[in-house]
């Protein structure tokens, strides 16, 4: 496993991305016109052949093998057999990957690099690569591409490829009913390696996990600021912090972190892996946390008794409701044939998270993201904000354009502000859940805009171009997406950290 660790070649500090000119392996069997055509070229000169005399011996125009030569156009099969003959080579050595020189190398990725999305983007004027073509002048090509596409990447994103990333995201986990089989056999695997016999997930039984999967634990005060948990992998150690003032369950950001390891999760080499790996390793706690036998067994008795709630499901196996709700979504398609949605709904009305495979419509952007969208005043995550009983779910029935949901909810404060954590299905399902025979229920035509935000013709009548709000400014809209692999990590303080407590280092670890 190579998660977080260098590449021999590396000369800068970008985590465990590949230095400039490492390739990953295109895995196709298509010819490479660009490295061929520098092979032949290579092997004409070489022979002392003009492009005539290349002709001649294999029936071909010049021009055409000039289109060769410039990667312009692939061979014929039986073209392909005169040039390894006329050049004597095989066909294996006239379509090898090692380029036959530096030179070569040089104009292979040079002519790739002009030919990428990357440089048409830029609108520049292509350089004809030739032998006229300085050898200095090719390498300072070639080195500015590289360090371009190097400094692009570390940024991973744009706010718009983050939302559009993780709206495949959350199309996948639809496709899927939000199971990953693969992830549940993994919590299982570890699970059955520590003797887990059931109920609540304590911290002992975690501690257990950690020194089955070969590492130790070890709680600081001064954990990077930007971190939750910190890796050692060349010493098999995991920092969390001592504060007692986190938001996040300890317990998950623990086996979260076994997650990235147990899972064999590379460094991201995009944002859309890097929120994917986050996802898998979310899931991997909550299966631990709440394991998919015992948890399905429990939802079966509730459906039966037609008295699944998501707080029972907290307080069985001693979660947070929002991890609960999270789980629910998991495991109630899959195994209890019922089709569900979750959100999590900011006091403003702003969407969070947001999940959904049974034909809810959620707000969206021209992206197809729903975080960041206003829900409809009149859904019961905006409904449950004006409830005085903040102890009990709130149930509510909701009419909509597609069609009839129930919804239970509940508030979280949190640094953030309050929170609604929402699970609703279709009114068919609502059988099956205690607080379905509640009274309450709303009307909502959104996203028809008459709905909730445009306001009524009286109010709009005595008001308009008579009021001016001073907006509260939120900044981070304004923000570029946090630069790094690990988007917002400082690589240095985490370096640092590392050392200062290594066991090399002495005592102070």
């Amino acid at each position: 496993m190579r998660f977080f660790t260098y590449h021999q070649e590396m000369t800068s500090p970008t985590w465990q991305r590949p230095a400039p000119g490492t390739k990953r392996d295109p895995g196709n069997d298509e010819i490479d016109v660009i490295s061929l055509g520098r092979r032949v070229r290579h092997l004409r000169k070489s022979a002392k052949l003009t492009l005539d005399d290349l002709g001649l011996m294999v029936d071909a125009a010049p021009s055409q093998l000039s289109m060769i030569e410039n990667g312009k156009r692939e061979p014929k099969l039986s073209l392909l057999h005169g040039l390894s003959k006329a050049l004597g080579v095989s066909i294996e050595q006239l379509l090898g990957a090692e380029p036959p020189s530096r030179r070569a190398a040089l104009e292979i990725e040079l002519e790739r690099a002009q030919r990428g999305s990357l440089y048409e983007s830029l609108g520049l004027p292509k350089v004809r690569v030739s032998s006229r073509l300085s050898m200095d002048a090719l390498e300072a090509l070639v080195g500015l591409q590289a360090e371009l596409e190097r400094r692009l990447n570390e940024q991973i994103a744009t706010p718009e490829e983050a939302r559009r990333a993780n709206t495949a995201l959350r199309l996948q986990m639809r496709e899927r009913n939000n199971y990953f089989g693969e992830y549940e056999a993994e919590a299982a695997k570890v699970l059955s390696g520590v003797g887990y016999a059931g109920g609540p997930l304590s911290q002992h039984v975690i501690a257990d996990i950690a020194n089955h999967l070969g590492f130790t634990l070890h709680h600081v005060t001064d954990l990077p600021h930007s971190t939750r948990s910190v890796t050692d992998l060349k010493n098999r150690r995991i920092y969390l912090t001592q504060s007692s003032r986190s938001e996040h369950d300890p317990r998950s950001v623990l086996l979260q972190a076994l997650g990235h390891y147990v899972l064999g999760h590379q460094t991201p080499t995009s944002y859309g892996e890097f929120l994917s790996q986050r996802v898998a390793t979310n899931y991997f706690a909550a299966a631990l946390l709440l394991p998919e036998k015992q948890t399905v067994d429990f939802l079966q008795r509730a459906k039966a008794a037609k008295s699944i709630a998501v707080e029972d499901i907290r307080d069985a196996f001693a979660v947070s409701y929002e991890t609960a709700a999270h789980r629910f979504t998991n495991l109630a398609t899959e195994h209890l044939g019922i089709l569900t949605h979750f959100q999590k709904v900011h006091e403003s009305g702003i969407v969070y998270k947001a999940y959904e495979n049974d034909g809810v419509t959620f707000p969206t952007d021209h992206t197809g993201a729903i975080e960041g969208q206003p829900i409809c005043k009149y859904w019961t995550s905006r409904e449950v904000f004006d409830v005085s009983d903040k102890f009990s779910a709130y149930n509510q029935y909701t009419d909509t354009p597609a069609g009839t949901y129930w919804c239970t909810a509940r508030t979280e404060r949190s640094s953030g502000g309050e929170f609604s954590l929402s699970i609703g299905l279709p009114y068919a399902h609502a059988k099956w859940f205690r607080g379905r025979e509640t009274t309450e229920r709303s009307k909502s035509r959104c996203p028809d805009e008459s709905c909730c935000r445009r306001p009524p013709a009286a109010l709009a009548s005595a008001w308009n171009g008579n009021a001016w709000p001073s907006a509260r400014a939120h900044s981070h809209l304004l923000a570029a997406m946090p630069p790094g692999v690990f988007p917002g990590v400082d690589e240095t303080e985490v370096y640092s950290f590392l050392a200062a407590h290594a066991p090399e280092a002495g005592p102070a670890s």
